[in-house]
């Protein structure tokens, strides 16, 4: 299993912090944001990394990582994305070659959990696994629609509905097989209006083929894209650390 971290986009929402570096790695509280993914997936066992960035401040991670020896990576990769709003099936399609037909964990890089995902990654075989949170603020996510007949089957995901039919969020954390790529190939850049390639149509696919499943993110989980988000990560580590 090789691991692929989504660390692309500007960060506006962040500005005027984001003037100066890149989001992803911006300081939560002792530590860059980035480490926490990187960490989320070197606890699974998963030391084979790509990381996909863009913007103006992609130079700034080579300082920061080196060749993330020191958090544990046996090879760290990194790969630009030219559009940096092209969304994050845009950014995960630069995988491709990276993954080489093995099975990915892909993690989004201002994602903070202290979730162990080792199990979920030593029994998956094929299809797609995405990690529900349940949240109180569901419009800013993509969103679970449970099936009225299997509670416990998605029946599609909804990107930041404006009635959101459940409180479960998608996560930023997400398993996949090798037909990933033949699905963000599908995409239509104007799936929701952004002119993105959407992670939720990608994760659709898989719904209507039958093959994709769920399980709750046991533990905290925070983005940490926003001012709010970032300072509640930075609160929970904080206190976790003493």
């Amino acid at each position: 299993m090789k691991g692929i971290i989504l660390a692309g986009g500007l960060g506006t929402r962040l500005y005027p912090l984001t003037y100066v570096t890149n989001k992803h790695l911006l300081p939560v509280y002792d530590k860059p944001m980035i480490f926490y993914p990187i960490q989320t997936l070197v606890k699974a066992g998963i030391t084979d990394i790509l990381i996909v960035t863009s913007g103006p401040h992609v130079g700034h991670f080579l300082g920061v990582l080196k060749n993330g020896k020191e958090l544990g990576v046996r090879h760290l990769e990194y790969a630009y994305q030219e559009k940096p709003n092209g969304g994050i099936a845009d950014a995960l399609s630069l995988a491709e070659d990276f993954a080489d037909g093995e099975n990915i964990t892909v993690i989004l890089g201002d994602n903070t959990t202290d979730a162990d995902i080792t199990c979920s990654i030593n029994k998956f075989k094929d299809g797609a696994v995405v990690f529900l949170k349940k949240v109180s603020d569901p419009k800013r996510y993509g969103v679970a629609v449970f099936d009225s007949k299997d509670p416990e089957k998605i029946s599609k995901i909804e990107e930041k509905p404006k009635n959101p039919k459940s409180d479960f969020a998608v996560t930023g954390l997400y398993i996949y097989d090798f037909h990933v790529f033949e699905y963000i190939k599908r995409c239509d850049p104007n799936f929701i209006g952004r002119g993105e390639l959407e992670i939720t149509e990608v994760n659709n696919y898989y719904i209507k083929e039958g093959k994709l499943r769920w399980e709750n993110l046991d533990g905290f989980w925070s983005d940490a894209g926003t001012f709010d988000s970032l300072y509640q990560a930075t609160d929970y580590w904080s206190q976790k650390k003493g």
